[in-house]
């Protein structure tokens, strides 16, 4: 430091804890910097605030058979002619509560999400560290494979895994394999973008003195791509693992809405969009309209919060 007495003591008085460092930033300062952005965030959080409490914030719970009576059904938002104050957006042909419901399908919705998200960057990460830190034939038979998977759509991908999967343990019921099977299959089918971002990313790193350094004085292979290449690597990683999260949540509901995905017990948002296109037609619009502007909304707001990450990690937009 080349200030006077008075200049270090102000510096030495300030705080420089984590929470200090991350408010000077860049990319809080660009964050505060973007409205749009904030207000993504916002979306985003009251979406998975909503998530996580929907037993205790939702008005009614869509699972209890007790508490849901077929007199109730397919009643109109409670502003509607005909609508009841208890069921805000109204209710399904079954009686249940739409915005109980949109609670409990987006908590499904963003846990297959983030489930499957960190089971791909788990596999990807791992494979694409190896694959160019040693390379060789481990490393071409990884990239021939990640090739032959990105011909085709994720949504095939997944299709095929789901029906892999089902078809090898058929004494196993749907409902009790909903979950794993989604993960796995949107997993597996999402693998590719991170194993080869940090492949090529790795590849450059491997070379640099650091890791040569690390190498002289006998870290483990292993130790040195945890400790020392993993870290260099991860900007591009958080950047595809946020945008990938919002086409998980949509590949999720796809699948729902084409019925191999959560069944009717276990509703996410894709599959009571699945139950309310029966009655689009027919007057009841509100069983789907709403879960579907739901998932449009999450989808948007993770979408932009991914925009703005890649932007403000991206040292030329700075």
């Amino acid at each position: 430091m080349t200030g006077g007495p008075e200049t270090q003591a102000e510096f030495l008085s300030k705080p420089h804890g984590f929470a200090t460092r991350v408010l000077d930033s860049d990319i809080f300062h660009s964050f505060k910097q973007s409205k749009l952005t904030m207000l993504a965030a916002l979306v985003t959080f009251l979406f998975i605030f909503g998530a996580v409490f929907a037993p205790w914030i939702a008005p009614h719970d869509p699972f209890d058979l007790a508490s849901i009576d077929l007199m109730d059904s397919l009643m109109p938002p409670a502003w509607e002619q005909y609508g009841d104050p208890r069921f805000l957006l109204g209710t399904d042909d079954q009686g249940r509560d739409i915005l109980s419901g949109i609670l409990y399908g987006a908590r499904a919705s963003l846990a297959v999400g983030f489930a499957s998200v960190l089971f791909a960057a788990t596999l990807g990460i791992g494979l694409g560290l190896a694959a160019g830190y040693f390379g060789g034939t481990f490393g071409t038979i990884v990239m021939r494979i990640a090739d032959i998977q990105l011909t085709f759509p994720s949504i095939l991908i997944a299709l095929l895994i789901d029906g892999v999967v089902h078809g090898l343990f058929r004494d196993i019921s749907r409902e009790d394999t909903a979950y794993g099977v989604l993960i796995l299959s949107i997993g597996l089918s999402f693998w590719v973008q991170y194993a080869r971002t940090v492949r090529a990313s790795t590849l450059v790193e491997r070379n640099k003195e650091y890791v040569q350094a690390a190498r002289l004085i006998g870290i483990p292979p292993f130790l040195i791509m945890l400790r020392h290449v993993l870290p260099n690597v991860m900007g591009p990683v958080l950047v595809i693992a946020t945008i990938n999260l919002a086409v998980a949540i949509i590949l999720e509901a796809t699948l729902s809405f084409l019925g191999v995905g959560l069944p009717p017990t276990q509703p996410s948002l894709g599959t009571l969009i699945d139950i309310g296109q029966d009655f689009l037609f027919s007057g009841e619009w509100w069983i789907t309209i709403f879960p579907g502007a739901a998932l449009a909304t999450l989808v948007l707001a993770v979408n932009l919060l991914g925009d703005w990450l890649r932007d403000a990690l991206n040292p030329k937009l700075r």
